[in-house]
Formats: C-alpha cells, sequence, structure tokens
C-alpha cells in the first residue's frame, strides 16, 4: 500500500526485537559509560564537600565545559523530550555513575532537595578504589 509506514515497533523491526536481558547492554549502560569517564574526574577533584546531592554535583558538572557538553550529548543519545530524558539522565545515568565510580557512597535520598526530574541522593566521598 503506498504511503503506508511500516509500525516500527521493537518486534517488528527486521529481523525481531534488539537483543535484551541479563549481562547484554542497554541504552542506561551505555549512557553511564558514556558519563562514566567525567563522573570520576570531577569526583577526584571535589574539594571541601564531603556529600553532596546529585543535583549538587549535576549542577557543578555543567559548569565545566567537558562536563556540559558530556550532559548533553547524554540527552541527544536518549532522545525522548526533553524532559523525559533529563528524568533518565538524574535518576538512572547519573547516580548510576557514580555508585560504579567506587569514589562515593549512597547516604540516603535527599528529600526535599530541588530537583524536577528525579528524586536526588545524597552521595559521601569514600576516597575508593582508583
Amino acid at each position: 500500500m503506498a504511503g503506508h509506514r511500516r509500525n516500527q515497533r521493537p518486534e517488528n523491526l527486521p529481523g525481531g526485537p534488539p537483543p535484551t536481558g541479563p549481562g547484554l547492554p542497554d541504552e542506561v549502560d551505555a549512557l553511564t559509560d558514556l558519563l562514566a569517564p567525567v563522573v570520576e574526574s570531577m569526583l577526584r577533584r571535589i574539594e571541601g564537600a564531603d556529600e553532596f546531592t546529585t543535583s549538587q554535583f549535576i549542577e557543578l558538572m555543567l559548569t565545566e565545559p567537558e562536563g556540559a557538553a558530556t550532559y548533553q550529548e547524554a540527552l541527544r543519545r536518549w532522545g525522548e523530550s526533553e524532559r523525559y530524558s533529563k528524568m533518565v539522565i538524574h535518576g538512572q545515568v547519573i547516580p548510576q555513575a557514580l555508585r560504579r565510580s567506587g569514589l562515593v557512597e549512597w547516604a540516603g535520598y535527599a528529600y526535599g532537595e530541588p530537583d524536577d526530574y528525579a528524586i536526588p541522593a545524597w552521595w559521601r566521598l569514600t576516597g575508593g578504589a582508583g
């Protein structure tokens, strides 16, 4: 049928849906890999604070050109609206990158701290692996 668009749901893609499951990377993991070097570099340079919130970390990250550019690239790669993309980056990707760094530990939810996209957490510097 001319002009008919094929249903682009994953199960209708050539070869079927993309593989998912334990041990296979997903987009959150890929974005965490993208942000991890910037997150680790920034954590190693934080001075004067033993604890910070996710929101404070993101604010700091956006003050540096490399951090801001990588954050914007992560939003672009997620590919949804800005709001939904920020919900994923703030709520999943950056916290996962912080946890993976081995330089901080989760210190609890930061209820009442401003973040329009996720419930921020408190993070405590440990000096960790490296």
